[in-house]
């Protein structure tokens, strides 16, 4: 079957047409993958940034059809629509038992070698590997999803919305009035965007260094749009123009880019009380810096791993907003590649020439 790999040997991935996958065991769901957003984890990946184990099957945002079931699966048969989450967590730990499945400690650091190609294992990604024809997965993961609902946006629920969206819902628990600025209006910063119009949020300042993105980030809910400028800049930068907006500053920030430079703005940009919530993934070794008394007046920096989802539950809630109108997913679709267009698709997500591309397996 085809498939995306990124082998030790080189510095690209490529696609490849001999790959196998395993049969499911107990607990576990075969799902033949229609279709996989390409999510720039994916490409940090590839760069380095985010180290991984390889030869790796790529992709972890995706959608499709249950092929099989191993023992004592019950939520999904043969033929059912669903959406893939990338939190393979136990079920039955503390955190899973609090309600944290993200925390789960059994679903961190622990890649499984379920593909074999010409003799070898390969890692599975975020254990999902949603850039291959066929992918296993643990039962938590595959939550059902209406079928009217196209392949393409429903796999964009299983990453960019789960974290965007999650960490206003969630995490941030933006509340109806709050106001809200995004440092970064990539897939995952739209999603953010959405889930303070969600949370009626107000006012919603975005902010990116492209202007062409205003039109798009209006759409998912910002009210006001700042174009990026350094500190130097005429009129005073990025700060200055958000506090145009925000003379006071935000109840909440969302870095969504990685930037250590952007997370002290983020900091920066904080009202009394205030929250920055930090969601893009800088180099493991970076280090962000700001002085300890910019936390006064009980503001905080909160970490958030995949918009403290519940997979199941999250799901299913996104999918009903969207068949209600109240949440954009055919919006977030970019564009469309067949598998074996991978390096135009991974060429145009590296040079942001769209919010998400969507590999699609004809």
């Amino acid at each position: 079957m085809r498939g995306v790999i990124l082998d030790g040997a080189s510095a690209h991935a490529r696609v490849v047409d001999d790959l196998e996958v395993r049969a499911p065991g107990p607990g576990e769901v075969l799902v033949g993958i229609r279709a996989a957003g390409l999510c720039h984890s994916d490409l940090s990946v590839i760069d380095g940034t985010i180290p991984f184990p390889r030869p790796v099957v790529l992709g972890h945002e995706g959608a499709g059809v249950v092929e099989a079931v191993g023992e004592g699966v019950r939520h999904v048969a043969q033929g059912d629509h669903v959406a893939l989450s990338t939190i393979a967590n136990c079920g039955a730990c503390p955190d899973c038992a609090r309600g944290r499945p993200t925390m789960c400690r059994a679903a961190i650091g622990r890649p499984r070698t379920p593909f074999g190609r010409a003799g070898e294992e390969l890692y599975q990604f975020a254990a999902t590997s949603a850039f291959a024809e066929r992918t296993v997965v643990k039962a938590v993961q595959a939550t059902p999803v209406p079928r009217d609902i196209p392949f393409p946006s429903a796999a964009l629920i299983g990453c960019g919305v789960l974290t965007g969206v999650g960490a206003v819902l969630n995490r941030a628990r933006v509340g109806q009035g709050e106001s809200v600025v995004v440092l970064g209006v990539g897939g995952v910063g739209l999603n953010v965007l959405q889930g303070a119009r969600i949370a009626g949020a107000h006012p919603i300042v975005a902010v990116d260094a492209n202007p062409d993105k205003e039109p798009v980030a209006r759409t998912f809910g910002a009210t006001h749009f700042v174009h990026a400028a350094p500190p130097d800049a005429p009129g005073g930068g990025t700060v200055a123009a958000v506090r145009e907006v925000l003379p006071d500053g935000a109840a909440h920030t969302f870095e969504c880019v990685g930037s250590t430079a952007l997370v002290r703005q983020a900091i920066d940009l904080l009202d009394r009380g205030g929250q920055a919530v930090l969601l893009g993934m800088p180099p493991a070794d970076a280090e962000a810096g700001f002085p300890p008394a910019a936390l006064f007046l009980d503001k905080s920096v909160l970490g958030c791993r995949y918009g403290s989802s519940r997979p199941p539950r999250d799901i299913a809630l996104y999918a009903d907003l969207y068949r209600r109108g109240r949440l954009l997913l055919d919006e977030l679709v970019t564009e469309v590649y067949p598998v074996e267009d991978f390096a135009k698709a991974a060429d145009d997500a590296h040079h942001g020439r769209v919010a998400r591309g969507v590999l699609t397996f004809p």
